[in-house]
């Protein structure tokens, strides 16, 4: 059974950062592409960052880009999301997810296991 559990989120003001952490157990952390989405509330999920399984491919949505950076570690079976000039409209319950196929997609539906999420609450 693979799981996923995020750490890190938190309460910080705008403009400053925060680094997500996303721990795999079970199945082949390896092979697995990984995402983060998040979603704020009456909104729906949106797609943030995502890296392939080699690390090689790495890929932002417009509104993080040059802000937010993606990492995997593989001898940890973790995947960080490193969030600097953070903003308001950040603020959002952050997950990660892994896609079996490792090619990283933007998609949500494209991917096969989900953690909980952590809670980024960015003030004005």
């Amino acid at each position: 059974q693979v799981q996923l559990v995020e750490s890190g989120g938190g309460l910080v003001q705008a403009g400053g950062s925060l680094r997500l952490s996303c721990v795999v157990s079970g199945g082949t952390f390896s092979s697995y592409a990984m995402g983060w989405f998040r979603q704020a509330p009456g909104k729906d999920r949106e797609f943030v960052a995502a890296i392939t399984w080699s690390g090689d491919g790495k890929y932002y949505a417009t509104a993080v880009k040059g802000r937010f950076t993606i990492s995997r570690d593989d001898d940890k079976k973790t995947v960080s999301l490193q969030m600097n000039v953070l903003k308001p409209e950040d603020t959002a319950v952050y997950l990660c997810a892994a896609d079996d196929w490792g090619l990283g997609s933007r998609v949500g539906d494209e991917y096969d296991y989900w953690g909980q999420g952590t809670q980024v609450t960015v003030s004005s």
